[in-house]
């Protein structure tokens, strides 16, 4: 028997993400715009970059977190505590990048990186968790790699040009945005199946 041949009740965890596709949708368009953005304003300020990146990391935790709470009743609460981790580690960034705007650039280098870093692993795990219940969760693992090399060259080199770093984290914002939006098609056309 395929994965595609079993139904989703026997995935519970598959089963919330479908039904909460357009969650990874507006993850991946919110973290799209983020990246075009950075590219479309070269020479953006260090206090734009900042605010920018604060709207992204506060929209992405919140919509996380909606997607953690609303799938929570249709799974165990231990399955749905990564995505309820990258949600709040999204907030707490964006909270503490809106109190303290003023940082330096050495300092929201190594900021983005850790939190890259951390997001990274959590959806590693989440993808861990889902690879019993969705194929090609390869691309999700990839993602969180992504999110790992990423803040791990941040950490490693955070003196970079600060042209380079926006390239970087323009690039970093896209790729994995596009990723996002893949998986909420392919989440949509699951949840379609089952309708």
């Amino acid at each position: 028997m395929t994965r595609d041949s079993v139904s989703l009740s026997h995935r519970p965890l598959l089963h919330a993400l479908a039904d909460n596709w357009w969650v990874a949708l507006v993850r991946g368009l919110f973290a799209i715009l983020f990246g075009v953005l950075t590219f479309v304003w070269p020479g953006i300020s260090l206090l734009s970059l900042v605010i920018l990146f604060g709207v992204y990391s506060l929209m992405d935790g919140v919509v996380a977190i909606y997607g953690a709470i609303k799938g929570r009743g249709e799974v165990s609460r231990s399955s749905l505590w990564w995505l309820l981790f990258v949600g709040i580690t999204g907030i707490a960034a964006g909270i503490v990048t809106f109190f303290y705007p003023q940082v330096t650039a050495l300092v929201l280098v190594i900021f983005i990186g850790a939190w890259a870093l951390v997001r990274g692993v959590f959806e590693i795990i989440g993808a861990i968790r889902l690879r019993k219940e969705i194929d090609h969760e390869w691309l999700l693992i990839f993602a969180g790699l992504l999110s790992v090399i990423f803040g791990l060259v941040l950490l490693l080199k955070p003196g970079a040009g600060a042209l380079a770093l926006l390239w970087l984290i323009g690039s970093y914002a896209i790729i994995f945005g596009v990723i996002l939006v893949w998986l909420a098609f392919r989440l949509r056309k699951l949840a379609r199946k089952t309708h």
